[in-house]
Parts: structure tokens; C-alpha cells; sequence
């Protein structure tokens, strides 16, 4: 990464209207980071995708207070009541809406945004790139990733420097498993806008390629680099989930700790800290901060979680509560215009109907070809029986070089239940090897395989 001057331009004429939009949105910018305010997908990488999460994670954004959000959106509301021609007042509430959404875990504010963005360019149809940049985070915030690239694309006809549509841009190309040009428009992106919204991304590219060193190192700067505390909470988040993929368990709890002084509030890092507290034996602490999270934010990739780690633990009948809520906000999800169907798809292949797993990850798979999507349906297609037609799928989820145990694991059941034993206690002992703790169920059972089928992990 190299840092660049910031692009100067020439200030265009402000009436009175956008004077008055810009003196309502200075407080919402304040609760919003760079990162908040662009994304409606991912900042930099998604949570682990372990059994029930998808391959977004709302929690790759940076967090703001909630209510001052909703404060932002009143005042929004009640100017732009005043002045209806003001298409940057309704693109702000339209931004608004998908971080309240990030933020509440309704989803039920993504048509509200969708109506503010449209209002925005409807108001003003040409050169309107922050409309079009809006429209992108929301897109991407729905899992419509081709949606997101197209909007994006559009926003930086207009405006190449744009950092909001810049980002997004990223998420789209990875989302959608185009992995050499999402390399290709991070670097561009860290060589025309460099910061931490393009930094995390960078990285995250590169730990999908395998490079988890080059993505530290990038992490790393962007620790150095970053001013902001909620920044600096989502860079020692990002740090904690790269130490926690490769199973270090003390460099994973001192960066979620970091975080967590950055933003004592900052819940992707209290999931991160239960996650560890889980893996050295310190239950009761975990289990408490699995429940703050869910309390707050009822994601499925939380509660499911939750929900694994109670189910480990023998309290089945919690563990069910947990895994119903997850399936409820997935309906409320869908109803609001969002793709689930990778959710669905690795939440049903371990816990509920294998066909209904198989169908929404070959739905998936029609639209994305990510190594997400290509592990939920090998697992799909495993859970369901299917193993000859899982394993190639189980084969591209790696193919990249990504060092994720759950797809390593995902791989090496599917090749024991084909008869491969060699294969499977290769990649089964690799599984562990990378993460001995990459989940609470599924990490025995891989001991329990590989045991079986005469290997040590």
C-alpha cells in the first residue's frame, strides 16, 4: 500500500437546500465511519463461515450507536419533509436506513432504503454518484451481488475516486467469485483511495488466496494507520479472526481484546472473545458473551453460534430456541428482499432438512460462484447422500487456497464417506491442524472420524 494525496477538487456551487442536508447529516457522520456509512455488505472479510453462517457477516462494517442512527434519520425525515427536492437528503437516509438495519438486525429498513435511493435519483437523475454508490451498499447489504457491481460500476462512471462505491465494488467481485478481478480493484482502489475500508479488503483477498501473511502485514498497517476507534476496533477484529482461523488462540484473544478497549460495545469482538473463552474450557464466560451478542443483535451466524455451543454443551432444548430465531429472522429476511439461501443452505444441511439445504445452495450456486457458496453446496450435497456429487464442489471451495478449516473439514467427510481414507485423514488432520477449535460441534466429530479412520490429530 503506498499513501497517495488526497484528490483535489474544485467545490461546486452549494444552495441553500444542500447547506442545510449537510448541517443535518454532520451528526449522523459522526456515528457513521467511512465504513459504516458505505457498506451494506462486508468490510474487509466475513465472519468465519462455519456451520450456519453465511458469507456475508453483518458485523464487517465498524459499529455505531444505534440511537444516534435513529436520531439522524428524524432529523432526516423531518428536513427532507421540508425539502423534498434534496437527493443528497434522501440518499443520507437512504444510507441511514442500511446501517440502522446493520445495526438493529431488521431488515425490514432495506425497503425503506431502497424507496430514499430511488427518491435521490429521481430528484437528480444525472451525475448522481452518491445515489448510485447507495443503491450498491444496499444491493450488497441484500446478498444481490451483481446489483451491488452494476450500481457500483455506474457510481464510478461518474466518479472514479468514489471510496464508498470503490468498496463495494471489492465486495461484489469477491462475493460473486471473481476473485483475480477483486484483487485487481483492491489494488487500484489502495492506489487511487487508500484507507481502511480498502485496506481490510485488500487483505481479505489476499487471505482467500491463501497469503494469510501478506494479509496480516496489510492488517498491520492498517492498524498503524487508522485514527478513528471504531477503525481501530474492526482492524484488531479482522487480526483476531485471522489469528482465530489459524487456531492461536492467545494472539486471537489479545486482538478481540484490543478491539474491545478500542469499542467496548463493538459485538463482532465480544462473538470473537466468546469464541475463545469457549476454546480454553472457560464455558460459563462464553456463554455469556454469546448472549449479550444475540441480546443485540439477532444474526443468524450469532445465534447459530450460540446455539452450537449450548448443544455441545448438552442443553439441546436452548440450543433449538437459538437455531429458531435464526430461521425466523431468515424469513423476515426474505420477505425484505435478501438472498438467504447460502444461510439456509449450511444451516439446514447440519441442523434441519438436507433437501431443503440442497436446493437453496444450488440456488445460490446459480447466481455466485464464491468458495462459499461451493463449500454449502458440497455440504448440502454430503448431508443429503450425495458425496460423488459433493466432493468436486468440496475441491473448489479450496481451490484458491484459502485456509479455512470447516471447508478442509467439509472435504474430508465427504471423501471418508466415499471411501478415500487416505484423502480424508490428510485433510481431516489438516482441518485440525489449521484450527483445532473451529467449532464446538463439528471439531470432535472431525477427531472422532479421524480416529476412525486411524489418524491423530
Amino acid at each position: 500500500m503506498r499513501a497517495v494525496p488526497a484528490r483535489r477538487r474544485v467545490p461546486r456551487p452549494a444552495s441553500l437546500t444542500r447547506l442545510t442536508t449537510a448541517a443535518i447529516v454532520a451528526g449522523l457522520a459522526v456515528a457513521l465511519t467511512v465504513a459504516a456509512a458505505v457498506a451494506g455488505g462486508v468490510l474487509g472479510r466475513p465472519a468465519d463461515p462455519g456451520p450456519g453462517a453465511g458469507g456475508i457477516a453483518p458485523q464487517a462494517y465498524g459499529q455505531a450507536a444505534g440511537g444516534d442512527v435513529a436520531a439522524g434519520i428524524g432529523r432526516l425525515q423531518r428536513h427532507l419533509r421540508a425539502q423534498p427536492r434534496d437527493a443528497d437528503g434522501w440518499t443520507a437516509l437512504g444510507l441511514s436506513y442500511v446501517e440502522q438495519a446493520r445495526l438493529t438486525a431488521d431488515p425490514s429498513f432495506y425497503p425503506k432504503s431502497a424507496a430514499a435511493l430511488k427518491r435521490a435519483l429521481a430528484v437528480r437523475p444525472a451525475g448522481n454518484d452518491g445515489a448510485h454508490a447507495g443503491l450498491a451498499a444496499l444491493a450488497a447489504a441484500r446478498h444481490d451481488f451483481g446489483t451491488a457491481l452494476t450500481e457500483a460500476d455506474a457510481a464510478l462512471a461518474i466518479n472514479p475516486y468514489g471510496q464508498s462505491a470503490l468498496a463495494v465494488r471489492i465486495d461484489a467481485l469477491v462475493e460473486l467469485g471473481r476473485y483475480p478481478e477483486a484483487m485487481a480493484a483492491a489494488k487500484h482502489a489502495d492506489a487511487v483511495r487508500p484507507g481502511t475500508p480498502v485496506f481490510t479488503r485488500l487483505a481479505y483477498v489476499n487471505e482467500l488466496y491463501g497469503r494469510t501473511g501478506e494479509a496480516r502485514r496489510i492488517l498491520g498497517l492498517a492498524a498503524s494507520s487508522a485514527t478513528a476507534p471504531a477503525d481501530q476496533a474492526y482492524v484488531h477484529d479482522q487480526l483476531g479472526e485471522l489469528a482465530w482461523s489459524g487456531g492461536d488462540l492467545a494472539t486471537a484473544g489479545r486482538e478481540f481484546g484490543l478491539a474491545l478497549r478500542h469499542d467496548p460495545g463493538y459485538l463482532p469482538a465480544v462473538d470473537g472473545r466468546a469464541r475463545v473463552e469457549a476454546a480454553r474450557g472457560r464455558t460459563a464466560r462464553a456463554l455469556a458473551d454469546h448472549a449479550r451478542v444475540v441480546a443485540a443483535l439477532p444474526l443468524p451466524q450469532y445465534l447459530t453460534g450460540y446455539g452450537e455451543l449450548l448443544e455441545a454443551r448438552g442443553r439441546t432444548a436452548d440450543a433449538r430456541r437459538q437455531y429458531a430465531v435464526a430461521g425466523s429472522w431468515s424469513t423476515l429476511a426474505r420477505a425484505s428482499g435478501v438472498a438467504t439461501d447460502l444461510e439456509t443452505a449450511l444451516f439446514e444441511a447440519d441442523h434441519g432438512n438436507a433437501a431443503t439445504a440442497v436446493a437453496a445452495a444450488r440456488a445460490e450456486w446459480g447466481r455466485r460462484h464464491s468458495v462459499h457458496v461451493a463449500d454449502a453446496l458440497g455440504w448440502a450435497l454430503h448431508a443429503s447422500g450425495h458425496d460423488a456429487e459433493a466432493l468436486p464442489y468440496a475441491r473448489k471451495a479450496l481451490a484458491t487456497g484459502y485456509r479455512n478449516a470447516s471447508f478442509r473439514y467439509h472435504l474430508g467427510m465427504i471423501e471418508k464417506s466415499l471411501g478415500k481414507r487416505s484423502a480424508a485423514r490428510r485433510d481431516l488432520a489438516a482441518a485440525l491442524k489449521l484450527d483445532p477449535y473451529f467449532s464446538p460441534l463439528h471439531a470432535p466429530k472431525a477427531r472422532a472420524a479421524l480416529s476412525a479412520l486411524g489418524g491423530a490429530a
